[in-house]
């Protein structure tokens, strides 16, 4: 007697079966998903070409804070207000060694000094303003300076302190000269 095929007796699918359900479903995924990209962005490490944009950008600014870098710029903090307790900047800091310089109203040149926080030197103390603004100052790290505008604009990379100090003059006549008429 001959063997009959019932479909009582198939009871499961083939390889190439298989491998064909395996192959649409692949296609089907590659096609869906290889134009989503990601889009979150590991920040950048903050230095003082970035500083600003990178707090303003940080998950902790919320309008206005404060910045404040210890143990010669290898830890910074940040705080959302003048009320607020200072929070781990928790992203890279390409801050080290930094020596913050401003003109006191003699147009000198002179070397800030802030104090200690938690009893570590502080090396770096910046306030950020809710009109976009940010404390003026000149970074020196290593062989590099770089003046940090107080309102629109980036950080500048100069040659000497003495450059970023034209500068900073230059652009302080050119805020004060904005009201004059003709």
């Amino acid at each position: 007697m001959p063997l009959k095929h019932s479909p009582e007796q198939h009871k499961g699918f083939s390889l190439i079966e298989l491998l064909i359900v395996i192959i649409i479903v692949s296609m089907v995924y590659f096609l869906a998903f290889s134009s989503i990209e990601k889009t979150e962005e590991k920040p950048k490490a903050l230095s003082p070409l970035n500083l600003k944009s990178s707090i303003v950008n940080s998950a902790l600014f919320q309008g206005e804070g404060t910045l404040l870098c210890i143990n010669a710029c290898r830890s910074c903090y940040l705080r959302k207000n003048i009320n607020a307790p200072f929070e781990a900047y928790e992203n890279k800091i390409d801050l080290e060694d930094t020596e913050v310089y401003m003109l006191d109203g003699n147009d000198a040149l002179f070397r800030m000094e802030y104090g200690r926080y938690d009893d570590a030197k502080i090396c770096l103390t910046m306030q950020f303003y809710r009109n976009g603004s940010s404390t003026k100052m000149i970074l020196k790290q290593k062989d590099d300076i770089y003046l940090l505008p107080a309102y629109f604009g980036e950080a500048q990379k100069v040659d000497s302190l003495n450059d970023a100090k034209e500068l900073w003059l230059k652009e302080t006549r050119l805020a004060n000269n904005r009201g004059d008429y003709y």
